[in-house]
């Protein structure tokens, strides 16, 4: 099963979702700004606390480039701010527990992992302009330099 994205160059899927305190954020009310929206399998495993705490290091850089980052996984809200409390993250989480965004992304599809089988968020990367336009798909992460190498695509738009 392959992934469906979005295409890219038209208006990214709007979206409401609840962010680690339970507030809602929609997408769509961040015009003005780059969006960088990562979807990610689940808060404190590893690779994920790899990927937040790189973010995490070099925030001013991302607020230099006008860029708000924020991390989507099907986990609710409390867990993501056990997330957040841990690793000191000073970006937002949100929760997408029925996972009706990625599958508005096509992020949500057939993993396999120690030769099991199920259905999951992959891990992939979504860049908006500030008008909201999809720019670029990061669908091959590298959670170690995804930090610099979404810095990299933003310094391009």
């Amino acid at each position: 099963m392959s992934l469906n994205f979005p295409p890219l160059e038209q208006m990214a899927p709007d979206f409401t979702a609840p962010d680690q305190n339970g507030h809602n954020v929609t997408l769509s009310a961040l015009k003005g700004k780059n969006v960088v929206l990562y979807f990610y399998p689940k808060a404190m495993t590893p690779g994920c606390t790899v990927q937040a705490c790189g973010i995490r290091d070099i925030r001013d850089e991302y607020k230099s480039l006008n860029t708000i980052v924020l991390g989507i996984s099907p986990d609710a809200p409390s867990r993501l701010q056990k997330f957040i409390e841990k690793y000191d993250l000073n970006f937002d989480l949100l929760s997408d527990e029925d996972h009706h965004i990625a599958e508005q992304y096509g992020v949500w599809g057939l993993k396999k992992f120690m030769g099991k089988e199920f259905m999951g968020i992959h891990r992939v990367t979504f860049i908006m302009d500030a008008e909201g336009k999809l720019r670029h798909i990061m669908d091959k992460v590298k959670t170690k330099s995804h930090h610099d190498d979404v810095i990299a695509i933003l310094k391009t738009l």
